[in-house]
């Protein structure tokens, strides 16, 4: 069998749900350490919520070499009903040439590909010119307040210098390496309260339906352009997720009003002009309302420089393909990875089971994705070497 097959095989028969990790990282570093990794433990978070992080670094020789992280997470998210499944989620199941089980495409594939990548990488070029670190969290399908952002923030105090990072989510659509994701939109949520006055629908004039006071501003914030996006980002995007008002009673006029929504944003808007466009629309219109905020993550986006051309250049050279460039999708860890490393990109397996009853990735996937990480150590090795030059 394969050695990232193997790998990908034993971190999915651990049941790592949210925000457990199961044995997961344990079993990376002791790959990692007989490499020369210098492996660290950051646990986090309450203690009916606790969340392991792991960094682990191979310093290179090197004066002032830059440094290479992989990162991705170890936890998954819960597996729905169990009897919809065709064979244990945590018992790894081949069928058809493909691998079954919760975790097979997000992520646990990606971080076995990573591990084996580099003893690959580090047996034919044992001192390279570049650092090589991992950076792993069991908070990233929950709240992710525990996780990458906790390393991110202690990385950040100890001046810690990345230079450049692959987290291994799963972008890929067709074929393993025909997307890659070098940024993602901004998540902002608002929830908004309108004030009206309960009374007996029968008697409107004794009550203020506060759905019917909101009902012009909200259509107008529906029509509204936020921005018309860049080469990278598609326009900004304002939807509802939901609107709850009344009793559950017919003859009842609510006394208030709440509606939930969310932007998705671009590099073309900040936060503090979606939240003022956003106010004076509820300004112009005769309602008493409050707002409360919460700043999902903000957009990240890496022009095409050394990390997206060795990606490109690595794929190219193993599969043939011209991968794509996007920004689509939800967010990542990358968000808290671009605070503190200047050249993000996302890459992995096909994403089209991730999260879903009977989740699974090609086992070729695997190789190619190991291939791919591989081919990426190399190319950027060499431009570290023609940087000291």
């Amino acid at each position: 069998m394969a050695r990232a097959l193997q790998l990908t095989e034993q971190l999915m028969a651990e049941p790592s749900v949210t925000p457990s990790d199961g044995r997961c990282q344990a079993l990376i570093a002791a790959r990692l350490q007989p490499l020369g990794f210098s492996c660290e433990t950051l646990v986090s978070g309450p203690d009916d919520f606790r969340v392991t992080n792991l960094w682990a670094i191979r310093r290179s020789a090197h004066p002032n070499a830059p440094t290479l992280v992989f990162a991705g997470h170890t936890d998954v998210v819960p597996t729905g009903p169990l009897e919809n499944w065709s064979s244990d989620p945590f018992v790894p199941t081949h069928r058809d040439g493909k691998l079954y089980g919760r975790g097979a495409s997000d992520m646990k594939s990606s971080l076995a590909a990573m591990v084996v990548a580099v003893e690959e990488y580090l047996a034919q070029y044992p001192e390279p010119d570049i650092s090589i670190a991992f950076l792993l969290t069991s908070d990233e399908e929950g709240p992710a307040l525990d996780g990458t952002v906790v390393v991110c923030n202690t990385l950040r105090e100890r001046g810690e210098r990345l230079d450049w990072c692959i987290v291994g989510e799963p972008t890929s659509v067709e074929r393993t390496g025909d997307m890659i994701k070098n940024g993602r939109r901004g998540t902002l949520s608002g929830k908004l309260t309108v004030k009206g006055i309960q009374a007996h629908i029968a008697y409107p004039h004794l009550g203020r339906n506060p759905i019917h006071d909101l009902a012009p501003a909200l259509a107008e914030l529906v029509a509204m352009r936020w921005d018309e996006g860049n080469a990278y980002f598609p326009p900004t995007s304002w939807q509802v997720s939901n609107i709850h008002a009344g009793t559950g009673a017919s003859n009842i006029i609510p006394g208030s009003c709440v509606v939930d929504f969310n932007f998705r944003f671009c590099t073309e808007s900040s936060v503090e002009s979606l939240k003022s466009r956003l106010t004076a629309v509820l300004d112009r219109h005769p309602i008493d309302y409050a707002l409360q905020w919460t700043l999902g993550g903000m957009p990240f986006l890496t022009e095409p420089a050394d990390l997206v051309g060795a990606v490109q250049q690595a794929i190219r050279d193993e599969t043939g393909l011209e991968t794509q460039l996007s920004t689509t999708g939800g967010t990542s860890d990358g968000r808290f990875i671009a605070q503190v490393c200047p050249q993000v990109i996302e890459l992995g397996p096909p994403n089209a089971t991730i999260h879903k009853i009977d989740e699974h990735v090609a086992t070729q996937d695997i190789e190619t994705l190991k291939n791919i990480y591989r081919r990426v150590l190399e190319q950027l090795n060499l431009r570290a070497q023609a940087l000291a030059a």
